[in-house]
């Protein structure tokens, strides 16, 4: 699990490997990962945009844009958080993301959050 704080709103993430999903011998590996998002600020914030960039070992790196997370735009108000699951595919038992969030408070500032690097690793390449 990692955490960081940028511009008063905190972004946490877990992950975990998915065996069930995950075919090694087609090179298919399947990761899932936890994101919660904390309001720190006085004001309501919205999730506009997410960009993510994934490196996959045996791939390179890859970006990912869009509006939202998992097809929402949450509002997140002072002091509540928002939790999301979503998911990876990489070609490789190993990999990292990271990414930045754009967010803009009731007010109409927008401004960006950092979502910190966290590995993508399956158990067995850990021994």
């Amino acid at each position: 699990m990692v955490t960081q704080i940028t511009n008063g709103i905190g972004v946490t993430v877990e992950v975990n490997y998915n065996a069930q999903h995950s075919q090694p011998s087609m090179s298919q590996y399947l990761f899932v990962y936890k994101v919660t998002i904390e309001n720190h600020l006085d004001l309501p914030v919205q999730l506009l945009r997410r960009h993510w960039d994934i490196f996959d070992s045996l791939q390179g790196h890859s970006d990912v844009n869009g509006e939202g997370v998992v097809g929402e735009k949450p509002v997140i108000y002072p002091g509540d958080a928002y939790t999301y699951e979503s998911f990876c595919n990489l070609t490789s038992d190993f990999g990292i993301m990271s990414g930045k969030y754009v967010m803009e408070r009731k007010d109409g500032f927008r401004f960006e959050v950092e979502i910190p690097q966290f590995e993508l690793i399956t158990p067995s390449r850990l021994n």
